[in-house]
């Protein structure tokens, strides 16, 4: 399982305030790119992303995560119902990079290169798969275990 270093976690920590404004442009905008695969856009909630529940909702998760990258454990609950929603949905290992292709570019995209410099994105991504294994571990026991 992959991690982030100390460094990663503490230049993701610092992005919290960047986030907390613009955390729903940075999911608007990552969804407009992941919605460009017609497979993956398939398989969300259509009225939640017009209603703007969704991009909210990730929004919220992903600032929890940076203010919680060194403290995972505060993050359990959430992290479950994730994995829920994503095996719900049909939610695969191959399924992440095309996120993590659409998310990282959008972070640029909405705070500028100034804000989300080289190191900022770099750190992004080992954060982001951080994460992604986490997610994926607890989903490959859920399928197994009929969840």
């Amino acid at each position: 399982m992959r991690t982030a270093t100390p460094e990663a976690m503490a230049i993701v920590k610092s992005t919290a305030p960047a986030l907390e404004k613009n955390g729903v442009a940075i999911t608007t905008a990552m969804y407009a790119r992941l919605f460009e695969n017609a497979e993956i856009a398939a398989m969300f909630d259509r009225a939640a992303q017009e209603s703007g529940e969704q991009p909210r909702r990730l929004a919220g998760a992903i600032l929890a995560y940076a203010r919680n990258i060194d403290k995972l454990p505060n993050l359990g609950s959430a992290v479950e119902r994730m994995v829920t929603r994503h095996v719900e949905t049909g939610v695969m290992p191959e399924h992440y990079p095309h996120v993590a292709a659409a998310l990282l570019p959008a972070i640029r995209d909405v705070l500028g290169e100034e804000v989300a410099t080289d190191a900022v994105l770099a750190a992004w991504g080992e954060a982001y798969w951080m994460l992604a294994d986490i997610l994926m571990d607890a989903e490959a026991r859920a399928y197994e275990s009929g969840r």
